[in-house]
């Protein structure tokens, strides 16, 4: 049985839609995997070891060059990618009119939510087949849920498997010519809007804390927004290191060597959780309940903070405690 799934963004989501590959596999072990997602993120999928084909798509990319001939050469490709082989069910879990569009360039019956629950109600005329799944729920559940209801197996109510490997870059601590601490936890300091990150004087704080009990602060950065952002936090502290720029496939390998992850809303912490990293996730503007980190059978996750809540460095600090013991 051929399953193509199409969830193209973002980082996060995408990790909260990868739980429904084991579930479906519980019930269909013949599944084979396929999946639609936006170039930056396909890195993500290349860790999973089950997922097929990997369908890169370049929609952000595409809409700033629309008039470039290489664009049309590269949607052309796309359609032929997507067209290859027939498959027994689409599954648009991501429930946009875009989505639901390049669902529908597949060949095979698109599954997706009805319109009263879809994200955005166009999406549900180009389904042929409608499901509903309620919204207030985390979206990890609803994916589940939805996954379940379109090949008609029980709703899972056991704990998720992300299915990802937890595989360091090896024993001597040593990666691309930087030498990591003994003993880190990774800072995933930056997130892609203001209103979500902590201020680097409470990284500062934290990281003392974590110094005084032998742990060190690792930064990775994206940007040059973000590597300054790091260097500040770096050069307060005595034993931190700032990583040099990563891919995600190389971050998820130095991620995996850590004994904890502590990050704002961003997709990085949600890697971290289905690495099966023990994490705290920090939030500042956004609620957790539907899009927080979310545990899967054999991991740890803390959210901690709200909208309009910015806990503190000590708050933080005693969950890091908790955590661990």
């Amino acid at each position: 049985m051929r399953i193509l799934i199409v969830k193209t963004s973002s980082m996060g989501d995408i990790i909260h839609n990868l739980p429904i590959i084991e579930d479906i596999l519980k019930y269909h072990p013949d599944s084979i995997f396929d999946w639609v997602v936006e170039e930056s993120f396909a890195e993500i999928l290349k860790l999973h070891p089950k997922i097929n084909r990997i369908i890169p798509v370049a929609i952000r990319r595409w809409r700033k060059n629309l008039l470039s001939t290489e664009t049309w050469r590269e949607i052309r490709h796309f359609i032929k990618q997507i067209r290859a082989f027939p498959y027994d069910f689409i599954i648009d879990s991501q429930s946009l009119f875009k989505s639901a569009i390049i669902a529908s360039l597949a060949i095979g019956k698109l599954h997706g939510q009805d319109k009263r629950n879809a994200r955005e109600f166009l999406a549900a005329f180009f389904y042929h087949h409608h499901h509903s799944v309620p919204r207030n729920q985390h979206a990890v559940s609803q994916n589940r849920q939805l996954a379940s209801h379109v090949l008609g197996y029980p709703n899972p109510t056991f704990p998720p498997s992300y299915g990802l490997p937890r595989i360091p870059f090896g024993t001597d601590n040593n990666f691309d010519g930087l030498t990591l601490p003994e003993k880190y936890v990774m800072a995933f300091h930056s997130t892609s809007r203001e209103s979500k990150l902590w201020p680097s004087e409470n990284w500062v704080r934290l990281g003392q804390r974590l110094e005084s009990i032998g742990l060190s602060l690792v930064l990775p950065w994206g940007n040059d927004q973000e590597l300054a952002r790091a260097h500040s936090i770096h050069s307060r502290l005595d034993k931190s290191i700032v990583l040099p720029r990563l891919g995600l496939g190389e971050l998820s390998r130095v991620s995996a060597g850590s004994i904890a992850a502590i990050g704002v809303d961003t997709g990085l912490i949600h890697l971290a959780v289905a690495l099966n990293i023990p994490a705290i996730a920090i939030y500042t503007d956004t609620y957790p309940n539907l899009n927080g980190a979310f545990a899967a059978k054999d991991s740890i996750a803390i959210n901690i903070g709200g909208k309009g809540q910015s806990p503190t460095p000590e708050e933080v600090f005693d969950s890091f405690a908790k955590l661990i013991s």
